[in-house]
């Protein structure tokens, strides 16, 4: 997500990638172990708080309008009517396993929405009104044509059990409260992923079962300007959000991070997404090297570049142990040179993230499951909630706690207290929280085949029992993980007081600095600290 893109552009120029943005990576079921579609999904945001948005199916009466709220400024737009009926939604995710993401990828400034709906908007109301990836376009595009578009360049994912799409859309300005889209639907076998830059580029024309797009999203593009040449070579990227140094640099290098992690065959070069846009692009899909499942989705996503040029562990803005963020500002200047931090996948304002499980062959109310996270992905927990659920667990629901107060209440603030612990010394403190970590996310996952099997038995009775059935599950396992993030948070304080680490027994040590960041500190300061030749201890 990125909020007010415009409000950011001077950063862009001065070679700063944007300050708030998502991502989102898509694998469709014959890339998957179990044949279930794959989506993840972080909202990273400096002023977002994390909960989860749950609405129970509802029946309208004839006439009924929806107002139409701003999801980033909470303003209200407008009103639209309402369907005799609306499905329920658990997070990103209905009762039907459809499932939502979106990175804003900003596009031509001068081609920003003007319309009633907002991306945030159209993205809940699809999910209460399509039972399929399919209809979720046909809905999103078809509001927008009536009541207008009102966002920044937006990519969206769009995915079913069956089925895994791209759509992205671009506003026509102020004098048009319309928009040109187009969507793509990821060939089966095949994964792809999006970070604030758009990516469908050729696309084919007379395919409808794999790409659609709106009538004038060609011809659009030729009257500003924008595009010259055959319809067969247009690229919606090129025209609607061409390459600049921030849109590769900040942007698909997480693409490029995502891919060479589950393709690490492909070799692709780093060329592109250093900032050259003469260099070979990524292409918009791949072939993962084996067959993934929820695990290695949820492990995506806790990505720092590790392992390539671009790691955040390795220079001196890591201190001393090794912290694989950086604060804001991005972009800055020495001496008339302009430097960016790196933006990784895994940051530290992610207000909550998921990985959307949606499988065939059960009914959708234990097929689909939304693993929601609060807060950083490196350092949240996945917890399973199923779309089958008929209330969200208490103290991760919308309007619990707020962003202007710290509450013991909230999972969201539960999860940033620890993180913000940890981030001063993250190589030790993170070793625990991973522990943690991998003992509730694992239990969660040896757990799911028995769950749903008496789900699965309680729905073949009464599928409201199911229902009741995967509501409490969820809610005790979402409140049983703030309980015990909330209790190592305070093992944290403890372990770590005072810059000391206690050690199994519990005896207080005194680690030193790593000799790396000793050199470091000899190099900017040795002639002050340094200790005379012969001086007694």
């Amino acid at each position: 997500m990125l909020r007010l893109l415009r409000g950011v552009l001077a950063a862009l120029l001065l070679g700063a990638p944007v300050l708030e943005a998502c991502t989102n990576i898509l694998v469709t079921k014959g890339a998957t172990r179990h044949g279930a579609t794959l989506l993840t999904y972080s909202d990273d945001s400096h002023h977002r708080y994390g909960e989860l948005f749950f609405r129970p199916r509802m029946k309208h009466a004839p006439g009924a309008l929806r107002e139409v709220i701003d999801w980033g400024s909470g303003a209200f737009r407008g009103r639209i009517p309402e369907p005799l009926e609306t499905y329920r939604r658990v997070g990103n995710l209905n009762e039907f396993q459809v499932a939502i993401g979106e990175t804003t990828f900003g596009g031509r400034p001068e081609l920003a929405g003007s319309g009633m709906l907002d991306y945030g908007s159209l993205i809940y109301i699809a999910l209460e009104r399509a039972k399929t990836a399919r209809e979720a376009i046909q809905v999103i595009t078809s509001l927008v044509a009536e009541f207008g578009y009102g966002s920044d360049g937006e990519s969206l994912s769009i995915c079913d059990p069956n089925e895994a799409w791209i759509l992205e859309i671009m506003g026509k300005g102020k004098a048009d409260k319309g928009a040109v889209w187009v969507a793509v639907r990821l060939p089966d076998g095949t994964m792809s992923a999006h970070a604030n830059q758009a990516r469908i580029r050729q696309f084919p024309l007379n395919d409808p079962a794999n790409a659609l797009y709106s009538p004038d999203v060609i011809r659009f593009a030729r009257e500003k300007g924008y595009f010259k040449g055959a319809d067969k070579d247009f690229s919606f990227c090129q025209a609607y959000a061409p390459w600049t140094f921030s849109a590769l640099r900040a942007c698909e290098a997480r693409v490029w991070s995502v891919f060479r992690r589950a393709a690490p065959s492909l070799d692709l070069p780093i060329d592109f997404v250093k900032g050259d846009p003469a260099a070979t692009p990524l292409p918009v899909w791949i072939k993962p090297d084996r067959k993934l499942e929820v695990a290695d989705l949820m492990a995506l996503m806790r990505d720092h570049y590790e392992g390539t040029p671009f790691d955040m562990t390795k220079d001196v803005g890591a201190g001393p142990f090794a912290l694989p963020y950086r604060w804001r500002p991005m972009g800055f200047e020495v001496d008339g040179k302009r430097y960016i931090h790196e933006r990784a996948i895994s940051t530290q304002q992610t207000a909550w993230s998921f990985v959307a499980e949606l499988r065939g062959g059960l009914p959708n109310d234990l097929g689909g499951v939304l693993w929601f996270g609060m807060d950083d992905t490196a350092a949240t927990v996945y917890v399973p909630m199923y779309a089958g659920m008929l209330e969200p667990p208490p103290s991760w629901r919308e309007g619990q706690g707020r962003w202007s107060e710290f509450s013991w209440d909230s999972a969201f603030w539960v999860f940033n207290f620890v993180t913000n612990y940890a981030y001063g010394r993250w190589s030790d403190m993170s070793q625990d929280i991973r522990r943690t970590q991998a003992e509730l996310e694992g239990r969660f996952l040896a757990d799911q085949a028995d769950v749903e099997r008496q789900a699965l038995l309680l729905h073949r009775q009464d599928p409201r029992s199911a229902q009741a059935f995967l509501t409490a599950y969820s809610v005790r396992c979402a409140e049983e993980t703030v309980v015990r993030w909330r209790k190592l948070g305070e093992f944290l304080v403890w372990k770590y007081l005072d810059g000391n680490v206690r050690d199994s027994q519990g005896k207080v040590t005194h680690r030193p600095y790593p000799e790396a960041w000793n050199r470091r500190i000899v190099q900017d300061h040795g002639a002050v600290v340094e200790v005379p030749a012969g001086a007694k201890p």
